[in-house]
């Protein structure tokens, strides 16, 4: 059998030495790929479809597919029978469990962890855009941006949940996240939304975090600028705001970036929609810079599917002027340790932290960098 560790150069050594709070150093892959138990993937889509493709790079066998009891109904998925889990469980005593979804409500969040405390489960980290995984080797090619993050941050709760997220991406095992969970009341309380009298929502999808600024801030604002550029989800932007009434708020169907031009965008109507470089099925949207919509701003929040580098760029002067930033973290494999580096050239003041919403995988992990 092939030994899961390699004797490590002495050059890593050091490296292992400086991130000494990475303790995960078997990749979810290769221990799949060591199993010997048959492996079925929980869900169906594109997870599944993107996880397929790794594991046919690792040559990871798959023993079939289940999904939830309300969506099986005689489904196939690449040429397997969906099954549920207790059909699987009935047939078969050990197996792995990988889970190809997120899962982001209490509900279905507390099925996982039960499932996990009846078989080995595994969510295995894929970017939600752009190529490369978050390996252990990945990190050690990255130490010192990692722990040049690890070292900036402004309390040991935001080390704590960096290294358990860190942690989680190289392992897939859930208990990292699950013990690093923060809920919105201690998520909000590191930013003074009272303050925030100009709000920048970059990424505004439906509404949603609109309002959740407004009963943040008690409802005592200057202006909103809401951003959104996918065309169903700008309308239900629209339509949140119309039917709250809400005034003083700027409404942009654009894309996030450095500049004010013209890209092209993958328009899924979902969180999923992301900017292309010209591919097929996108179509042109005009994308605007922060820096052009206001002289200044008290919080920008940046959500934008993976663009999150070039639409700080275009908010450097913002940010360099005071803005607060919110910024998510968890979209391309470097955006844990590239994106802070990248505020904290533009705010060397800012105090920085990190928290995780409840949410497998490793989604909804933010950076919260406080001007104030």
């Amino acid at each position: 059998m092939i030994p899961l560790i390699c004797p490590i150069p002495t050059t890593l050594r050091a490296v292992m030495t400086m991130l000494d709070f990475i303790t995960e150093r078997v990749n979810s892959w290769d221990r799949l790929r060591m199993a010997e138990e048959p492996i079925f993937i929980y869900g169906m889509g594109n997870g599944a479809e993107k996880i397929l493709k790794v594991f046919e790079q690792y040559h990871i066998p798959v023993a079939g597919f289940f999904a939830s009891d309300d969506f099986v109904r005689g489904h196939s998925f690449k040429g397997h029978l969906v099954h549920t889990l207790g059909q699987i469980e009935s047939l078969i005593d050990d197996f792995i469990v990988v889970l190809a979804f997120g899962a982001g409500y209490e509900s279905i969040y507390e099925r996982i962890k039960d499932i996990a405390r009846r078989h080995t489960l595994i969510a295995p980290d894929v970017p939600v855009v752009g190529e490369g995984l978050f390996t252990y080797e990945y990190a050690m090619e990255h130490a010192r941006e990692i722990q040049a993050v690890y070292d900036m941050l402004a309390d040991e709760r935001s080390r704590r949940t960096f290294a358990d997220v860190l942690n989680f991406r190289i392992s897939g095992d859930i208990k990292y996240l699950d013990r690093c969970t923060a809920d919105r009341e201690e998520t909000h309380s590191l930013i003074n939304f009272r303050q925030c009298r100009t709000y920048i929502d970059m990424g505004a999808y439906n509404g949603d975090t609109v309002l959740d600024f407004l009963r943040s801030c008690g409802g005592e604002y200057d202006r909103i600028i809401a951003i959104e550029p996918d065309e169903r989800s700008f309308r239900k932007l629209q339509k949140t705001c119309d039917e709250r009434h809400i005034e003083d708020i700027t409404l942009i169907n654009a894309a996030a970036w450095s500049e004010d031009t013209e890209l092209e965008f993958s328009e899924l109507s979902s969180r999923g929609s992301h900017l292309e470089g010209g591919t097929r099925g996108t179509k042109p949207v005009r994308a605007v810079k922060a820096d052009s919509l206001a002289e200044s701003a008290d919080l920008i929040k940046l959500d934008v599917e993976g663009a999150e580098a070039q639409a700080l760029k275009g908010a450097e002067k913002l940010i360099g002027g005071g803005a607060s930033v919110v910024c998510a973290l968890y979209h391309r494999a470097e955006d844990m340790f590239a994106l802070p580096l990248m505020i904290h050239e533009m705010a060397p003041d800012a105090r920085l932290y990190i928290r995780h919403k409840l949410y497998i995988p490793a989604w909804e992990t933010n950076l919260y960098a406080v001007n104030q």
